[in-house]
């Protein structure tokens, strides 16, 4: 349940920002695709729709993903996404065949430098 409401959030926080933060909507240019956060067996997942500036998500799987990142189970994908070091914990993850990433591995890493604008601000 954690991880269905994490992606559900994550949605949000993006849609506010691809609104919002003008670094965010900078790293959406060009971009008009469809990506998906799963777990290995399909049962919880969530795909996002890049198009026009914007981020939308919907629940369930996509049939076309430009890429998908699944995980081995909704617990291990709640921990990789809140884990203090995402790029460390996804690495290993990967190495360890606990997380599967499906389609182009470039778009990845442009999701990861994406998710960067969604730390919260630090005050003044």
């Amino acid at each position: 349940m954690k991880f269905r409401f994490l992606l559900w959030a994550m949605g949000l926080l993006m849609a506010r920002a691809s609104r919002n933060n003008p670094a965010f909507q900078q790293q959406l240019q060009d971009k008009d695709l469809v990506f998906q956060m799963q777990t290995l067996d399909g049962k919880i997942a969530r795909h996002f729709f890049v198009r026009n500036l914007r981020v939308t998500s919907k629940s369930g799987l996509h049939p076309q993903p430009a890429f998908a990142i699944a995980f081995r189970d909704p617990a291990y994908g709640f921990a990789t996404l809140q884990s203090s070091n995402k790029q460390l914990a996804f690495m290993q993850g990967i190495q360890d065949k606990h997380i599967q990433i499906k389609g182009n591995p470039a778009l990845v890493i442009w999701f990861q430098g994406l998710m960067k604008h969604l730390k919260p601000r630090k005050k003044a």
